[in-house]
Protein backbone atom coordinates (compact mmCIF):
# COMPACT_ATOMS: atom_id res chain seq x y z
CA UNK A 1 0.00 0.00 0.00
CA UNK A 2 1.33 3.42 -0.89
CA UNK A 3 0.25 6.98 -0.16
CA UNK A 4 -1.99 7.14 -3.23
CA UNK A 5 -3.82 3.97 -2.19
CA UNK A 6 -4.44 5.40 1.28
CA UNK A 7 -5.80 8.67 -0.11
CA UNK A 8 -8.08 6.80 -2.50
CA UNK A 9 -9.63 4.80 0.35
CA UNK A 10 -9.94 7.88 2.58
CA UNK A 11 -11.91 9.63 -0.16
CA UNK A 12 -14.56 6.92 0.25
CA UNK A 13 -15.45 8.24 3.69
CA UNK A 14 -17.62 11.18 2.64
CA UNK A 15 -21.38 11.76 2.44
CA UNK A 16 -21.37 9.76 -0.83
CA UNK A 17 -19.80 6.73 0.83
CA UNK A 18 -20.77 3.22 -0.23
CA UNK A 19 -20.40 1.80 3.32
CA UNK A 20 -23.59 -0.20 3.79
CA UNK A 21 -23.32 -1.60 7.31
CA UNK A 22 -21.74 -0.90 10.69
CA UNK A 23 -21.57 -3.15 13.73
CA UNK A 24 -19.69 -3.21 17.01
CA UNK A 25 -19.72 -3.42 20.77
CA UNK A 26 -18.89 -1.25 23.77
CA UNK A 27 -16.56 -2.89 26.34
CA UNK A 28 -16.01 -1.75 29.94
CA UNK A 29 -12.74 -1.78 31.88
CA UNK A 30 -13.54 -5.28 33.19
CA UNK A 31 -13.67 -6.65 29.64
CA UNK A 32 -17.45 -7.06 29.70
CA UNK A 33 -19.55 -6.22 26.65
CA UNK A 34 -22.03 -3.55 27.76
CA UNK A 35 -23.92 -3.19 24.49
CA UNK A 36 -23.75 -4.46 20.90
CA UNK A 37 -25.10 -2.84 17.74
CA UNK A 38 -25.52 -3.88 14.09
CA UNK A 39 -27.41 -1.71 11.63
CA UNK A 40 -27.64 -0.27 8.16
CA UNK A 41 -25.22 2.61 7.71
CA UNK A 42 -27.79 4.73 5.90
CA UNK A 43 -30.24 4.14 8.75
CA UNK A 44 -28.11 6.23 11.09
CA UNK A 45 -29.03 9.75 12.08
CA UNK A 46 -27.11 12.46 10.22
CA UNK A 47 -24.94 13.28 13.24
CA UNK A 48 -24.07 9.61 13.88
CA UNK A 49 -23.45 9.06 10.16
CA UNK A 50 -20.74 11.71 10.01
CA UNK A 51 -19.18 10.77 13.37
CA UNK A 52 -18.74 7.17 12.19
CA UNK A 53 -17.24 8.39 8.90
CA UNK A 54 -14.77 10.50 10.88
CA UNK A 55 -13.67 7.41 12.83
CA UNK A 56 -13.29 5.41 9.60
CA UNK A 57 -11.20 8.17 8.03
CA UNK A 58 -8.92 8.40 11.07
CA UNK A 59 -8.42 4.63 10.96
CA UNK A 60 -6.79 5.10 7.56
CA UNK A 61 -4.67 8.12 8.41
CA UNK A 62 -1.01 8.86 9.05
CA UNK A 63 2.13 7.80 7.24
CA UNK A 64 2.55 4.49 5.44
CA UNK A 65 5.31 2.58 7.20
CA UNK A 66 4.76 4.40 10.47
CA UNK A 67 1.02 4.50 11.22
CA UNK A 68 -0.08 2.10 8.47
CA UNK A 69 1.73 -1.21 8.03
CA UNK A 70 0.99 -3.78 5.35
CA UNK A 71 1.14 -7.20 7.00
CA UNK A 72 1.27 -10.54 5.20
CA UNK A 73 -0.46 -13.68 6.40
CA UNK A 74 1.92 -16.60 7.04
CA UNK A 75 1.15 -19.74 5.04
CA UNK A 76 -0.51 -21.57 7.96
CA UNK A 77 -3.02 -18.73 8.42
CA UNK A 78 -4.10 -19.14 4.78
CA UNK A 79 -5.07 -22.76 5.33
CA UNK A 80 -8.54 -23.95 6.33
CA UNK A 81 -9.43 -22.57 9.75
CA UNK A 82 -6.82 -19.81 9.55
CA UNK A 83 -7.31 -16.09 10.14
CA UNK A 84 -7.39 -15.28 6.43
CA UNK A 85 -10.32 -17.65 5.86
CA UNK A 86 -12.14 -16.17 8.86
CA UNK A 87 -11.77 -12.60 7.59
CA UNK A 88 -12.84 -13.69 4.09
CA UNK A 89 -16.04 -15.21 5.50
CA UNK A 90 -16.71 -12.19 7.70
CA UNK A 91 -16.36 -9.91 4.67
CA UNK A 92 -18.65 -12.04 2.51
CA UNK A 93 -21.29 -12.15 5.26
CA UNK A 94 -21.71 -8.38 5.01
CA UNK A 95 -21.58 -8.28 8.87
CA UNK A 96 -24.88 -10.18 9.09
CA UNK A 97 -23.51 -13.26 10.87
CA UNK A 98 -23.60 -12.48 14.62
CA UNK A 99 -21.57 -15.55 15.58
CA UNK A 100 -18.67 -14.45 13.40
CA UNK A 101 -18.83 -10.93 14.81
CA UNK A 102 -18.89 -12.30 18.35
CA UNK A 103 -15.74 -14.31 17.60
CA UNK A 104 -14.00 -11.16 16.34
CA UNK A 105 -15.09 -9.18 19.40
CA UNK A 106 -13.90 -11.95 21.75
CA UNK A 107 -10.46 -12.10 20.09
CA UNK A 108 -9.99 -8.34 20.33
CA UNK A 109 -11.27 -8.09 23.90
CA UNK A 110 -8.92 -10.86 25.04
CA UNK A 111 -5.79 -9.67 23.25
CA UNK A 112 -6.04 -5.86 23.08
CA UNK A 113 -3.72 -4.46 25.75
CA UNK A 114 -5.76 -1.56 27.13
CA UNK A 115 -6.90 -0.93 30.70
CA UNK A 116 -9.91 1.35 30.16
CA UNK A 117 -13.23 1.26 28.35
CA UNK A 118 -13.20 0.95 24.57
CA UNK A 119 -15.44 0.39 21.57
CA UNK A 120 -14.99 -1.95 18.61
CA UNK A 121 -16.50 -0.73 15.33
CA UNK A 122 -16.68 -2.79 12.13
CA UNK A 123 -17.55 -1.28 8.74
CA UNK A 124 -18.48 -3.12 5.54
CA UNK A 125 -18.03 -1.52 2.14
CA UNK A 126 -17.98 -2.42 -1.56
CA UNK A 127 -16.00 0.09 -3.57
CA UNK A 128 -16.38 0.15 -7.34
CA UNK A 129 -12.80 0.89 -8.41
CA UNK A 130 -12.80 2.87 -11.65
CA UNK A 131 -10.12 2.48 -14.27
CA UNK A 132 -7.62 5.32 -14.57
CA UNK A 133 -5.48 6.60 -17.40
CA UNK A 134 -1.71 6.99 -17.07
CA UNK A 135 -2.23 10.62 -15.99
CA UNK A 136 -4.68 9.60 -13.21
CA UNK A 137 -7.88 10.58 -15.03
CA UNK A 138 -10.82 8.33 -14.12
CA UNK A 139 -12.63 6.49 -16.88
CA UNK A 140 -16.31 5.66 -16.62
CA UNK A 141 -15.51 1.97 -16.50
CA UNK A 142 -15.18 -0.36 -13.50
CA UNK A 143 -11.91 -2.17 -12.94
CA UNK A 144 -13.03 -4.31 -9.99
CA UNK A 145 -15.30 -4.22 -6.96
CA UNK A 146 -13.17 -3.93 -3.84
CA UNK A 147 -15.21 -5.45 -1.00
CA UNK A 148 -13.61 -5.02 2.42
CA UNK A 149 -14.12 -4.71 6.16
CA UNK A 150 -12.60 -1.95 8.26
CA UNK A 151 -12.20 -2.47 12.00
CA UNK A 152 -11.59 0.42 14.42
CA UNK A 153 -10.77 0.09 18.12
CA UNK A 154 -11.30 3.36 20.00
CA UNK A 155 -10.82 4.26 23.68
CA UNK A 156 -13.89 5.58 25.48
CA UNK A 157 -13.22 8.09 28.25
CA UNK A 158 -15.16 10.36 30.56
CA UNK A 159 -15.49 13.91 29.31
CA UNK A 160 -13.56 16.49 31.31
CA UNK A 161 -15.34 18.20 34.22
CA UNK A 162 -16.56 21.67 33.28
CA UNK A 163 -19.19 24.30 34.01
CA UNK A 164 -22.15 24.67 31.72
CA UNK A 165 -25.65 26.09 31.45
CA UNK A 166 -28.21 23.85 33.15
CA UNK A 167 -31.34 24.70 31.20
CA UNK A 168 -33.76 22.81 33.46
CA UNK A 169 -32.55 24.83 36.46
CA UNK A 170 -31.78 28.06 34.55
CA UNK A 171 -28.34 28.43 36.12
CA UNK A 172 -24.65 27.81 35.58
CA UNK A 173 -23.54 24.56 37.16
CA UNK A 174 -21.35 21.49 36.79
CA UNK A 175 -21.85 19.86 33.42
CA UNK A 176 -22.93 16.23 33.48
CA UNK A 177 -19.95 14.10 32.47
CA UNK A 178 -20.51 11.35 29.93
CA UNK A 179 -18.50 8.69 28.13
CA UNK A 180 -16.98 9.91 24.85
CA UNK A 181 -15.56 7.80 22.00
CA UNK A 182 -12.04 8.96 21.16
CA UNK A 183 -9.92 8.66 18.01
CA UNK A 184 -8.98 5.11 16.95
CA UNK A 185 -6.06 3.61 18.83
CA UNK A 186 -5.63 0.84 16.27
CA UNK A 187 -7.51 -0.88 13.47
CA UNK A 188 -7.17 -2.84 10.24
CA UNK A 189 -8.58 -3.25 6.77
CA UNK A 190 -9.01 -6.60 5.04
CA UNK A 191 -8.14 -7.33 2.35
CA UNK A 192 -5.26 -4.92 1.79
CA UNK A 193 -5.67 -2.31 -0.94
CA UNK A 194 -2.46 -2.59 -2.93
CA UNK A 195 -1.90 -0.73 -6.21
CA UNK A 196 -5.65 -0.08 -6.48
CA UNK A 197 -6.56 -3.74 -6.12
CA UNK A 198 -7.50 -6.24 -3.39
CA UNK A 199 -4.72 -8.41 -1.98
CA UNK A 200 -6.30 -11.18 0.09
CA UNK A 201 -2.87 -12.32 1.29
CA UNK A 202 -2.34 -9.11 3.25
CA UNK A 203 -4.02 -6.83 5.76
CA UNK A 204 -3.49 -3.08 6.22
CA UNK A 205 -2.88 -2.44 9.92
CA UNK A 206 -3.25 0.98 11.59
CA UNK A 207 -1.75 2.22 14.87
CA UNK A 208 -2.16 5.76 16.18
CA UNK A 209 1.09 5.72 18.17
CA UNK A 210 4.02 4.25 16.19
CA UNK A 211 5.94 3.92 19.46
CA UNK A 212 3.50 1.17 20.48
CA UNK A 213 2.59 -1.14 17.59
CA UNK A 214 0.61 -3.54 19.87
CA UNK A 215 2.45 -6.70 18.75
CA UNK A 216 0.03 -8.81 20.80
CA UNK A 217 -2.84 -7.63 18.59
CA UNK A 218 -0.91 -8.26 15.37
CA UNK A 219 0.11 -11.78 16.31
CA UNK A 220 -2.98 -13.03 18.20
CA UNK A 221 -5.85 -11.24 16.45
CA UNK A 222 -4.54 -10.85 12.90
CA UNK A 223 -2.27 -13.91 12.94
CA UNK A 224 0.57 -11.99 11.29
CA UNK A 225 4.19 -11.32 12.22
CA UNK A 226 4.75 -7.89 13.70
CA UNK A 227 6.77 -5.35 11.71
CA UNK A 228 8.76 -2.41 13.00
CA UNK A 229 7.24 1.01 12.45
CA UNK A 230 9.43 3.75 10.95
CA UNK A 231 9.83 5.17 14.47
CA UNK A 232 11.06 1.81 15.78
CA UNK A 233 13.45 1.46 12.84
CA UNK A 234 14.93 4.91 13.55
CA UNK A 235 15.28 4.06 17.23
CA UNK A 236 17.09 0.84 16.33
CA UNK A 237 19.55 2.74 14.12
CA UNK A 238 20.02 5.35 16.87
CA UNK A 239 20.93 2.65 19.40
CA UNK A 240 23.45 1.13 16.96
CA UNK A 241 25.20 4.48 16.39
CA UNK A 242 25.19 5.24 20.13
CA UNK A 243 26.91 1.92 20.85
CA UNK A 244 29.55 2.68 18.23
CA UNK A 245 30.71 5.79 20.12
CA UNK A 246 31.52 6.42 23.77
CA UNK A 247 30.97 10.15 23.29
CA UNK A 248 27.19 10.88 23.22
CA UNK A 249 27.66 14.23 21.45
CA UNK A 250 29.76 12.60 18.74
CA UNK A 251 27.18 9.82 18.33
CA UNK A 252 24.39 12.35 17.92
CA UNK A 253 26.43 14.29 15.36
CA UNK A 254 27.16 11.15 13.32
CA UNK A 255 23.51 10.03 13.52
CA UNK A 256 22.31 13.37 12.12
CA UNK A 257 24.95 13.19 9.37
CA UNK A 258 23.74 9.72 8.39
CA UNK A 259 20.10 10.85 8.34
CA UNK A 260 21.05 13.89 6.27
CA UNK A 261 22.69 11.61 3.71
CA UNK A 262 19.59 9.39 3.56
CA UNK A 263 17.41 12.45 3.06
CA UNK A 264 19.56 13.74 0.20
CA UNK A 265 19.29 10.37 -1.52
CA UNK A 266 15.47 10.34 -1.28
CA UNK A 267 15.30 13.99 -2.41
CA UNK A 268 17.45 13.20 -5.45
CA UNK A 269 15.25 10.20 -6.25
CA UNK A 270 12.12 12.36 -6.18
CA UNK A 271 13.75 14.93 -8.48
CA UNK A 272 14.57 12.14 -10.93
CA UNK A 273 10.93 11.04 -10.87
CA UNK A 274 11.31 7.65 -9.21
CA UNK A 275 7.72 6.49 -8.48
CA UNK A 276 6.36 6.08 -4.96
CA UNK A 277 6.01 2.35 -5.59
CA UNK A 278 9.81 2.02 -5.86
CA UNK A 279 11.24 3.38 -2.58
CA UNK A 280 14.97 3.22 -1.84
CA UNK A 281 15.66 0.33 0.52
CA UNK A 282 18.68 0.14 2.83
CA UNK A 283 21.53 -2.02 1.53
CA UNK A 284 25.21 -2.72 2.20
CA UNK A 285 26.19 -0.47 -0.72
CA UNK A 286 24.13 2.45 0.59
CA UNK A 287 25.65 2.07 4.07
CA UNK A 288 29.15 2.07 2.51
CA UNK A 289 28.33 5.27 0.58
CA UNK A 290 27.01 7.03 3.67
CA UNK A 291 30.01 6.01 5.78
CA UNK A 292 32.38 7.35 3.10
CA UNK A 293 30.41 10.59 2.56
CA UNK A 294 30.58 11.45 6.25
CA UNK A 295 34.18 10.37 6.85
CA UNK A 296 33.15 7.97 9.60
CA UNK A 297 36.15 6.27 11.25
CA UNK A 298 36.91 2.79 9.95
CA UNK A 299 36.27 0.99 13.25
CA UNK A 300 32.95 2.71 13.97
CA UNK A 301 31.87 2.45 10.34
CA UNK A 302 32.50 -1.30 10.25
CA UNK A 303 30.50 -1.77 13.46
CA UNK A 304 27.57 0.33 12.23
CA UNK A 305 27.42 -1.50 8.89
CA UNK A 306 27.66 -5.01 10.37
CA UNK A 307 25.13 -4.36 13.14
CA UNK A 308 22.58 -2.66 10.89
CA UNK A 309 22.72 -5.47 8.34
CA UNK A 310 22.25 -8.05 11.11
CA UNK A 311 19.51 -6.11 12.92
CA UNK A 312 17.47 -5.52 9.76
CA UNK A 313 18.22 -8.88 8.15
CA UNK A 314 14.55 -9.95 8.17
CA UNK A 315 13.33 -6.73 6.56
CA UNK A 316 15.50 -3.91 5.25
CA UNK A 317 13.81 -0.57 5.92
CA UNK A 318 13.19 2.18 3.40
CA UNK A 319 15.86 4.81 4.00
CA UNK A 320 13.11 7.47 4.17
CA UNK A 321 11.87 5.72 7.33
CA UNK A 322 15.28 6.29 8.96
CA UNK A 323 15.09 10.08 8.63
CA UNK A 324 13.80 12.23 11.49
CA UNK A 325 12.87 15.39 9.57
CA UNK A 326 12.12 17.35 12.75
CA UNK A 327 15.52 16.56 14.24
CA UNK A 328 17.26 17.58 11.01
CA UNK A 329 15.34 20.85 10.87
CA UNK A 330 16.13 21.60 14.52
CA UNK A 331 19.79 20.90 13.81
CA UNK A 332 20.00 23.32 10.86
CA UNK A 333 21.09 26.36 12.98
CA UNK A 334 23.75 24.24 14.73
CA UNK A 335 24.94 22.88 11.39
CA UNK A 336 25.12 26.38 9.90
CA UNK A 337 27.07 27.64 12.93
CA UNK A 338 29.61 24.82 12.52
CA UNK A 339 29.93 25.65 8.82
CA UNK A 340 30.58 29.31 9.65
CA UNK A 341 33.24 28.36 12.22
CA UNK A 342 34.87 26.13 9.62
CA UNK A 343 34.82 28.96 7.06
CA UNK A 344 36.40 31.37 9.58
CA UNK A 345 39.19 28.87 10.34
CA UNK A 346 39.81 28.34 6.62
CA UNK A 347 39.96 32.10 5.98
CA UNK A 348 42.28 32.58 8.96
CA UNK A 349 44.59 29.87 7.64
CA UNK A 350 44.60 31.47 4.20
CA UNK A 351 45.42 34.85 5.74
CA UNK A 352 48.26 33.32 7.73
CA UNK A 353 49.54 31.65 4.58
CA UNK A 354 49.45 34.95 2.69
CA UNK A 355 51.16 36.81 5.57
CA UNK A 356 53.78 34.09 5.93
CA UNK A 357 54.42 34.21 2.20
CA UNK A 358 54.87 38.00 2.35
CA UNK A 359 57.28 37.71 5.25
CA UNK A 360 59.33 35.16 3.38
CA UNK A 361 59.63 37.44 0.33
CA UNK A 362 60.30 40.76 2.12
CA UNK A 363 62.65 41.64 4.98
CA UNK A 364 60.29 44.38 6.19
CA UNK A 365 56.48 44.27 6.09
CA UNK A 366 54.56 47.39 7.14
CA UNK A 367 50.94 47.87 8.01
CA UNK A 368 49.94 51.55 8.14
CA UNK A 369 46.65 53.47 7.94
CA UNK A 370 45.51 54.03 4.37
CA UNK A 371 45.93 57.82 4.63
CA UNK A 372 49.64 57.38 5.49
CA UNK A 373 50.45 54.80 2.83
CA UNK A 374 51.26 57.46 0.26
CA UNK A 375 53.63 59.25 2.66
CA UNK A 376 55.97 56.31 3.25
CA UNK A 377 59.16 56.58 1.17
CA UNK A 378 62.66 55.09 0.93
CA UNK A 379 65.74 57.36 1.11
CA UNK A 380 69.50 56.98 1.27
CA UNK A 381 71.17 58.68 4.22
CA UNK A 382 74.96 58.43 4.37
CA UNK A 383 74.88 55.62 1.79
CA UNK A 384 72.39 53.61 3.87
CA UNK A 385 68.82 53.05 2.67
CA UNK A 386 66.07 53.96 5.16
CA UNK A 387 62.27 53.85 5.23
CA UNK A 388 60.83 57.25 6.17
CA UNK A 389 57.44 57.07 7.89
CA UNK A 390 56.15 60.44 9.08
CA UNK A 391 53.87 60.54 12.12
CA UNK A 392 52.66 63.30 14.43
CA UNK A 393 53.63 63.88 18.05
CA UNK A 394 50.34 62.46 19.34
CA UNK A 395 50.71 59.29 17.25
CA UNK A 396 52.49 56.10 18.30
CA UNK A 397 54.12 53.19 16.51
CA UNK A 398 54.82 49.56 17.41
CA UNK A 399 57.62 47.42 15.97
CA UNK A 400 57.29 43.64 16.49
CA UNK A 401 54.92 44.35 19.36
CA UNK A 402 57.23 46.82 21.07
CA UNK A 403 56.11 50.41 21.53
CA UNK A 404 58.39 52.87 19.66
CA UNK A 405 58.86 56.14 21.61
CA UNK A 406 58.64 59.40 19.73
CA UNK A 407 61.96 60.39 21.31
Amino acid sequence: MNKKDVLEIRRRFTKNTSIDRVSGCYVDCNRNIVVKFNESFYGLSEEEFYKYLEIAKKTMSGNVGNNILELEFPSDEEETGGRQEFFMQLKKSGLKEEEMLDRLYADIIEKYAYTGNFIIIVFHDSYDVMKKTSDDLELDESEEVFEYILVSVCPVELSKPALGYRQDENRIGARIRDWVVGAPDLGFMFPAFDDRSADIHKVDYFIRDPKNAHPEFVEDVLGCACRRTAYEQRETMKQIVNKAYKDEDKAEEVLLDIEESFKLKTDEAEKEGIPLTAPIVLSADIIDEVIEENNIDEEQGAYIKKTMLNEFADEMPEIANLVDSRALKANEPVKREKELVKEVIELKNKLEDVTGSALSRYSVVLTVPEEKAGLVRAEYINDTRYLIIPFDEDEHASVNGQLLDND
